[in-house]
């Protein structure tokens, strides 16, 4: 099993789908950790064996999204495995929890969002990023960060800027305003063909300078949230979940937010944006702001 998995972990890196052949490798980790490092065939991979890997991630106390995760990872390799031939199809992931749990929203209320605004970050240049980092995403409606981070000067061309989501493959146009540029003039330009100041560093891998800085500024929003006294575990996720939330107490019509990050479908999301003109979705977006009484 180990050896077609990273076959398989191959053949994406060399299709550039790098997130999911690190999810693969992860996968593959944890079962192999279960198995105590001893390989398995395809043959092998019974329901019982499922479903002990299954009591002993439970065992670990992670979460059902978590396991779901591991396991709908496992099933897609699998199934693979099956397509080309190598087992049969012996179902052994149908006792076992394979979905995705609806997770709790995650938003600021805009006074929070305002008392983070007002916080004193002269003498901590990390934690001023990090706000400002979190700040620009919520002005472009929550924008991911890895969009952010691989958002490319060239993308921004007038007015707007377009990217597509790493996530879903969608298209998105956002508008380009004040406030952004604003956080772009307190940074030295950026020597990468990158706009933010994320990726900023030519000859190293543009990926681990990402998720390195993702983790520095998650733990920077977490000192910043106790600062403000927000008591939570704020991270850069929180950005969109207050966007959407906001935008749907500004009573935005939902085919405009369509639920905004409440859809457990992104699909859904697409099909009512793909509706709506993008002068509409930049309106939606200054309200969103407006309301921050920044």
């Amino acid at each position: 099993m180990r050896g077609f998995m990273e076959a398989q972990a191959g053949r994406l890196q060399a299709l550039g789908r790098e997130r999911c052949r690190e999810t693969t490798m992860q996968a593959l980790r944890s079962f192999l950790q279960f198995r105590g490092g001893h390989d398995i065939s395809l043959t092998q991979l019974t329901s019982d064996v499922v479903e002990q890997y299954e009591a002993w991630l439970k065992a670990k106390s992670l979460r059902r999204n978590t396991i779901g995760f591991y396991m709908r990872t496992l099933r897609a390799a699998y199934n693979r495995a099956v397509g080309q031939g190598l087992t049969t199809d012996r179902r052994p992931f149908g006792k076992v929890y394979t979905g995705v749990d609806k997770t709790i929203k995650r938003a600021l209320q805009p006074q929070q969002v305002r008392a983070i605004v007002k916080l004193n970050l002269n003498n901590k240049p990390h934690l001023a990023f990090a706000r400002d980092m979190f700040l620009f995403s919520l002005f472009a409606r929550g924008m991911a960060l890895v969009d952010m981070a691989f958002l490319r000067k060239t993308d921004l061309r007038g007015s707007h800027f377009t990217y597509c989501r790493r996530k879903t493959g969608q298209m998105l146009t956002v508008e380009w305003i004040p406030e952004m540029q604003r956080i772009l003039n307190l940074y030295p330009p950026n020597p990468t063909q990158y706009l933010l100041p994320i990726i900023t560093k030519s000859g190293k891998s543009d990926r681990r300078q990402h998720l390195t800085m993702t983790e520095n500024i998650n733990r920077a929003l977490n000192q910043i949230a106790a600062m403000a006294d927000i008591d939570a575990g704020l991270t850069m996720y929180w950005a969109r979940h207050t966007w959407g939330t906001m935008a749907r107490n500004s009573n935005i019509p939902l085919a405009v937010i369509s639920e905004a990050l409440g859809h457990n479908n992104e699909r859904t999301t697409q099909i009512y944006l793909d509706s709506i003109q993008s002068n509409v979705v930049d309106r939606a977006n200054r309200m969103v702001i407006d309301e921050l009484q920044l």
